[in-house]
């Protein structure tokens, strides 16, 4: 997968989310996916290379970046919580999709639960498979 299908890839995944929306508040080099008004997802480009940065669990971010060369800490974020995602070799859609939902899903669980477009204890698990 190279960077243009990675930011394809990432922004469809976002885009079928329930409530997600598309911003822009950084500018247009910055795609900004939030819900309910809260960051799930950011696509920019670093230094000519695409990246997807999404909010992970600590210990699976670790994990991550253990297993996946093309998986290091989140730029411009809080590196225990915050992953950044550049194409290579094991990112693939199945990846991609996982680790934005993932990331939704951490952030719905956050929202008060009137505000919650899901329910996120249970959204998404069905595709889970083992790495």
């Amino acid at each position: 997968m190279n960077g243009t299908t990675l930011h394809r890839a990432a922004a469809a995944c976002a885009e079928e989310l329930p409530g997600a929306q598309l911003e822009h508040p950084f500018g247009d080099d910055w795609e900004v996916f939030k819900v309910r008004g809260k960051v799930f997802m950011l696509m920019t480009e670093v230094p000519g290379r695409p990246v997807v940065i999404l909010k992970a669990d600590p210990g699976e971010a670790h994990a991550l970046r253990e297993q996946y060369s093309h998986i290091t800490p989140g730029y411009h974020m809080n590196k225990k919580h915050w992953i950044t995602l550049e194409s290579g070799d094991g990112v693939d859609m199945e990846l991609v999709r996982e680790l934005v939902t993932d990331s939704y899903r951490l952030v719905v669980v956050l929202l008060p639960k009137a505000e919650q477009p899901v329910d996120p204890h249970t959204y998404g698990t069905g595709m889970r498979a083992a790495r």
